[in-house]
């Protein structure tokens, strides 16, 4: 897979984790993705780390502020999509409902970004990008590989998101399910499932990440090792992989699979 250099409007483009204790959670995504990093000063003894495959940047993370700790924030993991004007969608997704959460404002050189709570109540960022591209490398093994929208209100999100980016959605039904997939230009880019009873009522509605790997049940093995909690067992899902649902030392949740439909 060759390198990117740039993200169309509405694709996925970076990952972002805020962390209640930076240097572990540095040392346990490192070991575990074999992951490089490069520590950038944002302030006295604070860092926005760059997280890196062969000196490419792919993610990033910092430790949340002391208010945030006191204040129980927890530690979670920030999707960011691309988009061509973060001002204009600001506009529209609180026509849409939404809620807006932070921005739109510049980050110095590297963009602009909004930070925001969709109608059925999952947060996530848009990026209009300047010097700062987003990931540079997607498709490969230990990258961000696909995105998935948990919601206990499939129809509102899907129309929330569809008029905001211009996605499209296509229903693929799956074991007990319906999966709803989101498309742009007619290749899917993301997934959706409705959250049922059976999830527990203090889940609200998210975006999952999940990262590409070449055996899930060795990553989920080496993640416990590592101190991370296994939510989701590794499961096969029919034609589409091995995957399962981790979450790190400090709280945050990802997800890792083992893709059965593409060479990663």
């Amino acid at each position: 897979m060759s390198k990117t250099k740039s993200h169309s409007h509405g694709i996925f483009c970076w990952s972002e984790l805020c962390t209640q204790n930076w240097k572990e959670g540095k040392n346990f995504y490192t070991s575990l993705f074999n992951w490089g990093y490069d520590d950038q000063a944002i302030g006295e003894g604070v860092y926005y780390t760059m997280l890196q495959k062969q000196g490419d940047d792919i993610a990033a993370m910092y430790e949340m502020t002391k208010e945030q700790v006191n204040g129980g924030v927890p530690s979670h993991w920030l999707a960011y999509i691309a988009v061509d004007n973060v001002d204009n969608c600001a506009v529209k997704a609180k026509t849409l409902g939404a809620e807006i959460i932070a921005g739109p404002h510049d980050v110095v050189n590297a963009g602009r970004m909004l930070m925001l709570k969709d109608p059925a109540g999952a947060t996530v960022a848009l990026w209009q990008a300047n010097e700062h591209r987003g990931c540079k490398r997607l498709g490969e093994l230990n990258t961000p590989y696909w995105h998935e929208l948990a919601t206990r209100d499939s129809k509102v999100s899907s129309d929330f998101y569809c008029s905001l980016l211009g996605w499209t959605s296509e229903i693929k039904p799956m074991e007990g399910m319906d999966y709803t997939l989101f498309l742009v230009d007619g290749q899917p880019i993301a997934g959706m499932l409705e959250m049922t009873s059976e999830w527990p009522e203090d889940i609200s509605a998210h975006w999952m990440i999940y990262f590409a790997v070449k055996n899930c049940d060795a990553t989920v093995n080496k993640a416990v090792s590592f101190g991370g909690e296994i939510c989701v067992p590794a499961t096969d899902i029919p034609e589409v992989g091995r995957f399962s649902v981790i979450c790190d030392p400090q709280g945050a949740a990802f997800s890792v699979i083992e893709s059965a439909m593409d060479n990663v």
